[in-house]
């Protein structure tokens, strides 16, 4: 609807409950008097419904005086105060009847327009959320690759080329990921209609970093929800990446996808690290910045499932992630 036409309804309500006004005490027919609230009943929703408040106040209050007074001219004299009040209140009925109309579909055009917003502000903060979750973890083997090779680029170069190939390589998983995240942002439909990486690109994900170990039940993927299973992703990468930031020098890293008792279950552990190479600083608990581990709890949740982070038994890390299969309820 025109928004010029919309600004014309209060002015217009305001005029034609004027000339309501005038018409009945200066004896219009009474005919024409109900064909004028008629009239201006419709006008007085639509006016509820699209003006502005200030001008919408203005322009009601002839407009209901022209449809609840109406009558008083025809019974005057021939009718005691009683009865005059009491067939104003039965016309003023309809017109505040029309009003709360109007503003009832004002209202749930409102909150119609908040539940966007809210939506929209929804899917940014996930768009953030993502871009760290799936970018830091290459950035940050980029900068593990790169100290590496500039300690062994005098006395071995072979292994600093192969650095080099390692950063190229996570360069390039992160260009990936920011084109889903600027992909996703530019989709009229939002966020959720872009391409979400999920436990089948795993196998990419372990195969870039250095000591890690993949073993993934193909019928334990197919039961996980679309939800669980990109969720399931988020925590392998937070997982990984908190290995490179706090056990640099742990020699293997295994990520493991199977079934269990209580569903479908991702872990992420790492062996204890190497003598000075650095050591565990409780994962998910201290965290230089992003959403970390203490994050990824909540989302877990939200997919049905349950998370939990400790030490393991050889003195590494270990993150747990149990889901429900499809079908199934984590009890």
């Amino acid at each position: 609807m025109s928004l010029d036409l919309r600004a014309s309804y209060a002015p217009l309500l305001a005029l034609a409950g004027v000339v309501g006004l005038l018409g009945g005490f200066l004896g219009a027919p009474p005919a024409w008097l109900l064909v004028w609230v008629g009239l201006l009943l419709p006008l007085l929703a639509l006016v509820a419904r699209w003006s502005p408040a200030r001008a919408g106040v203005g322009a009601a209050v002839p407009g209901v005086a022209a449809v609840a007074l109406w009558p008083v001219p025809l019974m005057w004299g021939a009718a005691s105060w009683l009865e005059v009040c009491g067939a104003v209140a039965f016309w003023a009925v309809p017109a505040l009847g029309a009003l709360a109309a109007g503003g009832h579909l004002r209202r749930q055009a409102s909150r119609m327009r908040q539940a966007v917003r809210d939506g929209r502000r929804d899917q940014q903060l996930e768009l953030a959320r993502d871009l760290h979750d799936f970018v830091a973890h290459d950035v940050s083997a980029i900068v593990v690759q790169a100290q590496a090779a500039r300690f062994v680029a005098d006395k071995d170069p072979e292994q600093a080329v192969r650095a080099l190939e390692r950063i190229e390589a996570a360069g390039l998983g992160a260009l990936a990921s920011m084109d889903r995240t600027v992909h996703a942002l530019r989709e009229a439909a939002g966020a959720r209609s872009a391409s979400v990486p999920g436990t089948s690109e795993l196998p990419g994900l372990v195969e870039r970093f250095e000591g890690g170990v993949l073993d993934a039940d193909p019928a334990a993927v197919r039961e996980l929800s679309r939800e669980a299973d990109t969720t399931a992703y988020r925590v392998a990468v937070e997982a990984l990446t908190n290995v490179r930031r706090h056990a640099p020098g742990a020699a293997v890293v295994r990520v493991r996808l199977h079934r269990a008792a209580e569903g479908i279950e991702l872990s992420v552990a790492n062996s204890a690290p190497a003598r000075g190479a650095g050591g565990l600083l409780g994962l998910g608990l201290r965290r230089r910045s992003g959403t970390g581990l203490a994050g990824l709890r909540g989302r877990v949740e939200a997919a049905g499932g349950t998370l939990r982070a400790g030490a393991s038994a050889d003195g590494g890390w270990r993150v747990c992630a149990v889901f429900p299969a499809q079908g199934r309820t984590l009890g």
